[in-house]
C-alpha cells in the first residue's frame, strides 16, 4: 500500500502534521515505534500539559532563544492564537495562567493527548504502533517511503520526520531520526541538554544542609569566567542534593551549558537575587530596621521574616556575622557583606545533568538546510521536518510545544500541498 504522506512519531509534531496533511487532502500514515501516541504530551506542563503560551509573537519568540526566528513563517500560518482556537474548536476549554502559559481547564494532559488522536482517526489517516523506522527510503534523489524494522517497506511522495530529540527518551525521543537526516545529506549541530537541572559541587550542595529549600520570585543570573552577565531570569528554584533546578535554574541551563564549553573551565559562577525589587542599600537599611524595630532580639531570629531560616545561617556565616548579636552591635561592614549576598548569592556550579534526563533538546538539524515557510529539506525532496528534532528549543512555559505544534503544521499542510 502507498500514502501521500508518511508521517514517522506520534509526538505533538507528528499528530499536528498527520491533522494538517489529512485536512488539506493527503492520504496519511503515522508510523510510531511505541505502543502509544503522544506519550511526551501526555507529562508535559506536570501532566497538565501547557500547550502554549499567550504572549504576543514577538515576545513569544523572544522565549524562544534558540532559533526562536526561524519560526516567523510558520508562526504566520498557524500561531499560538490558531493553536488556542484549534483546541477550542475540538472542544477543549483552555485557560490563562501565570506568564501567559495556557493549560486545558481540565487540568489533565490526557484530555489534550486523546483529542488530538482522536482528530488523528476522524480525518481518516491509518496508524501503526509499534512500529519501529529502519530508514527512510529515497530513489532518484527524492523521497520514496520509510522501510521498516521487520523489512516491510511502504511507498510515500513525502515523508515526515517527527521522531523528537534525545531528551526524555521513555517517551520514544532517543535520536532515531538523526541519522535518517544525514543520510538525506543534513548537518546535525551538536546536541546538548536544556531546561535541565544544573550540578554543583558547593559544600552546602554536597552537605544536602539546603536540599529541598524552594526560594520564590528571585532572579538567577550566569557568569562568565570574566565577571560578565550572560543571563538572567525570574521566578523560582529549588536547592537539590546535586544542584538547583526549578524554572529560572531551567531558563538558564543552557548558558551553563555554552559558558563552560566557550570557556574551557571547569565551573562558572552563578548568583541568587533574593530581593530582585530593592537596591543593595536598600536591602541594607531594610534588613537593619528589621533589627532596630526588636533590638533586643538576636539577628538569627530577627531575619526569620525576611531570610529562609534554612539559608539563613549560610548568608550570615559568609558575611561574618554571629547570628546572636543583637541590634546594638551590628557592625556596619559585615551587615552590608550581607546586603551584597542576599542581592547575590553565590553559587559555583560545573554542569548539568545528562541530555537524556533533559527536558529539551538543544541542536538539531541544521536550519539553513530547511525552508521556514514550509519544512521541507533543501537536500531531499519530499522530506520535512517537524518538532525537537530540528535545531529550535525555547523556555519550558509553552515555548517549545508551540514550535511543535507550528512546525508539525506547517510540514503537515506543505507535504499535503506539495505530493
Amino acid at each position: 500500500m502507498s500514502y501521500d504522506v508518511i508521517v514517522i512519531g506520534g509526538g505533538p509534531s507528528g499528530l499536528m502534521a498527520c491533522i494538517a496533511a489529512a485536512s488539506h487532502g493527503a492520504k496519511v500514515l503515522l508510523v510510531d515505534k511505541g505502543d502509544k501516541l503522544g506519550r511526551k504530551l501526555g507529562i508535559s506542563g506536570g501532566g497538565r500539559c501547557n500547550v502554549t503560551n499567550a504572549k504576543e509573537l514577538d515576545e513569544l519568540i523572544r522565549h524562544i532563544p534558540g532559533n526562536g526566528r526561524f519560526l516567523h513563517s510558520a508562526l504566520a500560518q498557524f500561531s499560538n492564537k490558531d493553536i488556542v482556537a484549534f483546541f477550542e474548536g475540538l472542544g477543549i476549554r483552555l485557560k490563562e495562567e501565570d506568564r501567559g502559559r495556557m493549560f486545558p481547564v481540565s487540568d489533565k494532559a490526557k484530555t489534550v493527548v486523546d483529542a488530538l488522536v482522536g482528530k488523528v482517526r476522524e480525518l481518516g489517516v491509518d496508524i501503526r504502533v509499534n512500529s519501529p523506522v529502519r530508514r527512510v527510503l529515497y530513489r532518484s534523489e527524492r523521497v520514496a517511503g520509510v522501510e521498516l524494522q521487520g523489512g516491510k517497506r511502504i511507498e510515500a511522495a513525502g515523508v515526515i520526520i517527527a521522531a523528537g530529540g534525545k531528551s526524555v527518551p521513555h517517551t520514544g525521543s532517543t535520536g532515531d531520526g538523526y541519522a535518517w537526516a544525514e543520510e538525506a545529506g543534513h548537518t546535525i549541530t551538536e546536541l546538548y541538554p536544556t531546561e535541565v537541572p544544573i550540578t554543583s559541587g558547593e559544600p552546602f550542595i554536597r552537605s544536602k544542609e539546603l536540599q529541598g529549600l524552594s526560594l520564590r520570585d528571585i532572579t538567577l543570573s550566569v557568569w562568565n569566567p570574566k565577571g560578565k552577565k550572560l543571563i538572567e531570569h525570574e521566578g523560582d528554584m529549588i536547592f537539590t542534593h546535586f544542584g538547583i533546578s526549578g524554572p529560572a535554574a531551567l531558563r538558564c541551563s543552557q548558558f551553563v551549558v555554552k559558558a563552560l564549553k566557550q570557556s574551557g573551565v571547569s565551573r562558572i559562577r552563578m548568583t541568587i537575587d533574593l530581593f530582585p525589587e530593592r537596591s543593595v542599600d536598600e536591602v541594607y537599611n531594610y534588613t537593619l530596621s528589621l533589627a532596630k524595630a526588636d533590638p533586643k532580639k538576636q539577628i538569627k531570629n530577627v531575619l526569620k521574616s525576611a531570610i529562609s531560616e534554612r539559608l539563613l545561617p549560610l548568608v550570615l556565616d559568609k558575611a561574618g556575622l554571629s547570628g546572636e548579636i543583637t541590634y546594638d552591635n551590628i557592625p556596619k561592614q559585615p551587615w552590608m557583606e550581607l546586603a551584597k549576598l542576599l542581592k547575590a548569592f553565590p553559587v559555583d556550579v560545573n554542569g548539568t545533568l545528562s541530555i537524556e534526563e533533559a527536558f529539551v533538546t538543544g541542536g538539531g538539524i541544521h536550519l539553513k538546510q530547511i525552508d521556514p515557510k514550509t519544512m521541507q529539506s533543501k537536500r531531499m525532496p519530499g522530506l520535512f521536518f517537524c518538532g525537537e528534532i530540528l535545531d529550535i528549543h525555547g523556555y519550558t512555559g509553552g515555548y517549545n510545544i508551540t514550535a511543535a505544534f507550528t512546525t508539525g503544521y506547517t510540514a503537515g499542510k506543505s507535504a499535503a500541498e506539495t505530493v
